[in-house]
């Protein structure tokens, strides 16, 4: 795989677990902004594989936990 389509890939993933929050949790999304994956430092300010996949990786693990700890129609 190139970069482009490694780039592309992580892209969709991202998108993907985010319409999931957004659409089934809703009440994960004020925590996009709090996840310092999706800031690019000053020593490295452009967004970088590492940083999409990072970002990924944080998305996949945040909506995982709080699905273990809040599984739907338990209230």
């Amino acid at each position: 795989m190139t970069n482009e389509e490694i780039e592309k890939d992580l892209n969709a993933k991202i998108l993907k677990v985010t319409m999931t929050i957004k659409e089934q949790y809703p009440e994960l999304s004020g925590f996009f902004e709090e996840m310092p994956e999706t800031i690019p430092g000053e020593k490295d300010p452009e967004i970088t594989l590492k940083n999409l996949s990072a970002y990924y990786e944080s998305l996949n693990s945040m909506l995982s936990k709080y699905k273990l700890e809040h599984p739907k129609g338990s209230k």
